[in-house]
């Protein structure tokens, strides 16, 4: 109970000191005033005034703010702090402060990933486990314990490497290398195509050869570089792993109950600080890029509302209606509350279903 109290404030204080700190940043080198400066939401516990300054917690963990000088539509300004007044920025600075709390997610999901793969990743062999009679590999004379070195020529180093080849073989045979007690051989196989459902609920035609891991690994490490790039690659599979679990619940493909919030976040967490430090890290970054998608949805309130408005502000030379945005904020935070219940009811469901 302790480790899952403890990891679930590193990760929400964590992710949403980065993302307000994003804004903030951005604020004030944009010579905007910043008067509070907030981890939580709700009555203030503590804090301290620096500067022009506020910084506190507040009671409620959800997530976090940054009060700027005429962030409020139709705020009355003292004359003598227009020039520090969010309100009256051009546009290309105010999409600049807006835009940031998401990036700054976004960049902590990076720096996350890069030091995962800097200080190694537990990966998993093409080592055979369980070979399945009356399939492809079996038939091939694959044993238990081969490791796969190359196929059709090309070496793979990793399980989901080997993988990937098998199952977007599309029925054409495969030529393995395989290495069994410290010998090597060639064998044939040919993948026999299955249909099967993706985490998604969408049918899939795979190839299959009736293996699975041995659960062998060992730990991969990269130069900083390499292990940028890499990190690139895995926020992006995150990120198009995010957006499309979010279209596919609108199209009713995936079902609502899948959403999960701060109590599922907290056990998850608790779960991954006992797997180690680096499982919770990758965890948090995780986290941080689901962060950056649902902050860029243009639902009012969040980010992505005003990165809209402020577009549209800079295509058509106008600023939004006073009006519009008004009633616009009244039906995010109607939409905000909706989805806070849906969540808490999905975490309550599963609390109650696992007891």
């Amino acid at each position: 109970m302790i480790t899952t109290i403890i990891a679930t404030v590193i990760v929400l204080g964590v992710l949403i000191f980065v993302h307000e700190l994003g804004h903030f940043w951005v604020a004030k080198r944009s010579k905007v005033g910043v008067v509070t400066f907030s981890l939580g939401f709700g009555p203030k516990l503590f804090g301290k005034q620096v500067g022009e300054t506020h910084y506190q917690v507040s009671l409620i963990p959800l997530g976090g703010y940054v009060k700027m000088i005429g962030e409020e539509p139709g705020e009355k300004i003292p004359p003598e702090l227009l020039a520090k007044s969010f309100s009256d920025q051009p546009v290309a600075k105010r999409l600049g402060i807006v835009f940031a709390g998401p990036f700054f997610n976004f960049l902590f999901a990076l720096i996350a990933f890069a030091l995962i793969f800097m200080v190694g990743m537990p990966t998993m062999l093409p080592e055979v486990g369980e070979v399945k009679p009356d399939y492809p590999a079996h038939q091939a004379g694959l044993r238990k314990g081969d490791r796969i070195l190359e196929v059709n020529g090309t070496p793979v180093k990793r399980w989901e490497n080997l993988a990937k080849i098998i199952h977007d073989s599309h029925g054409r045979p495969l030529s393995l290398k395989v290495e069994r007690e410290k010998k090597t051989f060639q064998v044939s196989v040919t993948p026999q195509i299955s249909t099967q459902k993706d985490i998604f609920g969408d049918e899939v035609r795979v190839g299959l050869i009736g293996i699975s891991p041995s659960g062998s690994f060992f730990v991969e490490r990269f130069d900083p570089f390499t292990a940028t790039y890499r990190a690139l690659l895995q926020c992006w599979r995150f990120t198009e792993l995010t957006a499309i679990s979010i279209v596919k619940i609108f199209e009713g493909k995936v079902s609502a109950k899948t959403i999960g919030g701060p109590i599922l976040i907290a056990q998850l967490a608790g779960q991954q600080a006992k797997a180690g430090t680096l499982s919770l890290i990758f965890f948090m970054a995780v986290i941080s890029i689901n962060l950056v998608i649902l902050n860029v949805l243009p639902i009012p309130i969040l980010d992505g509302w005003y990165i809209l408005i402020f577009l549209v502000e800079g295509i058509t030379g106008k600023p939004v209606s006073l009006k519009l945005r008004e009633r616009a904020q009244q039906v995010g935070i109607f939409i905000i509350i909706l989805i806070m219940l849906l969540v808490f009811y999905n975490d309550l469901s599963r609390i109650v279903g696992a007891q």
